[in-house]
């Protein structure tokens, strides 16, 4: 050991270049390197982390809209100037918007308006015909037939039928889509298209379907059939969108026959092959002018995913009106600025007068849609929700119980389906509007997922789709059952709550 004069010890190793240096007394017992280090370190990091922690709070001030959102990032730039800077440059910073405008070559920001600036929906949902049409800048088109399937029992003959009789283009997108025994049909349906003649494309969520492995899109890729990962790198650091992902579901034949709704490919959906975890959902045949919108929105997509911008002459048609039911695609996505499903559903929930129907997988919406709800069950208007009883995401459920008092406490009814699981993703408002596709009601669906919805303004149908979701209802939870709650499962739920915007 050696000793300052101080009397303070080095280490009993040698070390090259020992100073002790005193400050008020004490000794600092530091290498003359490791002195300079310490030195060099505070006067280069610390200003550093000053820039990077200004340069986010800069960078949020001018993209960020949201208060809470914008709040934390810059407290965490403060808090931690590197950690929280990094988190925010790869996490906080939406490239999908930039991406997708460079791609596309146009801003799918800016409101639209309807083609010929008129609106057609009689009575007090004309307004909400109008306020949709500048949402979304797509026309309300007429002489659309909407069929109703029920789990993939029914919905996966009619569209394997459809691949099967197809004579130009195919094009197919799914969240989920697995190659087990029904995967393994459709991959080979779409095969067999592609082997004589038919021009095919299919589109799989990079996580959905597989990160590390994709069985799915390596079977169609081995078969010859053009295939796409949505946003998917196996390199983490190439993969900074990893709570970003398509949830949308897209079969269009033809350019004339579209399928579209909640069911993903996989065995799961078939009830009649009991599965262990069985899945039930809603599916939907499209036929008329609105498929053209499903078409056009594939097709952006697949330029997103694949950078192919495909041949209009092949992959669109005009179909003829060939029913009575108006309708118009609604997508919504991290690539624009407006929550153009969200905003939907809320000028929906404001124009209604009679009754509002929901089912939904899961229903964690904002503070903005909980209070639109309860002034419409204020105002008069019944307002029907219809979960699962028993999630197949428990930190939603538990979530969902911290959300429900405020809807409670002002007279909607929430109501329990009971299991199997139900997915199916519904929205009917008085008798006359309805809202199918893939979206849920929470937040990851209207501002995370890249999503596609369809409205109708058709009373059958929206008759039909709203008694199935009061057939669906069990038993009713309401604020006595929340009262009756423990105080530990309380502070689970709604700790469970402020995981709001990831679950």
């Amino acid at each position: 050991m050696r000793q300052c004069g101080a009397g303070h010890k080095s280490p009993a190793r040698k070390s090259p270049g020992f100073a002790c240096r005193h400050t008020a007394g004490h000794c600092r017992g530091v290498t003359d390197i490791g002195y300079y280090f310490l030195r060099l370190r505070a006067d280069i990091f610390v200003p550093a982390g000053f820039l990077l922690a200004a340069f986010v709070t800069v960078h949020v001030l001018l993209h960020k809209r949201e208060v809470a959102s914008a709040v934390g990032w810059i407290g965490l730039a403060w808090l931690a100037p590197f950690t929280g800077g990094l988190t925010y440059l790869v996490l906080g910073v939406n490239r999908v918007r930039r991406r997708a405008r460079q791609i596309r070559g146009r801003d799918s920001d800016t409101l639209g308006a309807t083609p010929d600036g008129s609106c057609h929906a009689a009575g007090h949902l004309g307004a909400l015909e109008c306020g949709i049409g500048r949402l979304t800048g797509r026309a309300l088109l007429g002489g659309n037939q909407v069929a109703v399937f029920q789990d993939g029992d029914e919905a996966y003959p009619a569209m394997l039928a459809a691949i099967a009789a197809a004579t130009r283009s195919i094009a197919m997108c799914s969240y989920i889509f697995r190659d087990d025994v029904w995967g393994g049909r459709f991959i080979d349906t779409l095969a067999d298209a592609q082997s004589r003649g038919v021009a095919v494309r299919v589109l799989v969520d990079g996580v959905g379907s597989g990160w590390l492995r994709s069985p799915t899109y390596h079977h169609f890729r081995r078969a010859g059939v053009p295939a796409a990962r949505f946003l998917h790198s196996v390199l983490p650091w190439r993969m900074p969108f990893l709570n970003l992902r398509s949830h949308r579901k897209i079969l269009v034949v033809d350019g004339a026959i579209g399928f579209t709704g909640g069911i993903n490919i996989a065995d799961q959906n078939v009830q009649a092959d009991h599965p262990r975890a069985p899945v039930r959902d809603t599916h939907f045949r499209i036929e008329g002018p609105v498929v053209r919108q499903l078409s056009e929105a594939f097709a952006d997509d697949w330029l997103f995913a694949a950078g192919e911008d495909l041949d209009k002459t092949v992959w669109q048609a005009t179909p003829p009106p060939c029913g009575d039911a108006p309708g118009r695609v609604i997508d919504s996505g991290p690539d624009e600025d407006i929550e153009k499903i969200e905003f939907a559903v809320l000028q929906a929930v404001a124009c209604a007068q009679t009754s509002i129907r929901i089912m939904t997988p899961y229903f964690l919406p904002d503070d903005r849609l909980l209070a639109a709800l309860a002034l419409a069950a204020q105002r008069g208007v019944e307002v029907d929700v219809v979960v699962p009883e028993k999630s197949d995401h428990i930190l939603i459920q538990y979530a969902a119980f911290a959300n429900a008092a405020p809807l409670l406490t002002h007279g909607v009814r929430l109501w329990l389906c009971p299991p199997p699981f139900r997915h199916s993703k519904i929205t009917t408002v008085d008798d006359t509007w309805c809202l199918i596709g893939s979206c849920n009601w929470d937040i990851r669906s209207f501002r995370l997922n890249f999503e596609l919805s369809v409205e109708f303004y058709d009373a059958a149908l929206a008759t039909t789709l709203a008694n199935f979701v009061l057939q669906n209802r069990g038993a009713p939870f309401s604020s006595a059952d929340l009262d009756r709650r423990s105080t530990f499962a309380t502070l689970r739920d709604a700790a469970a709550r402020l995981t709001m915007p990831y679950l």
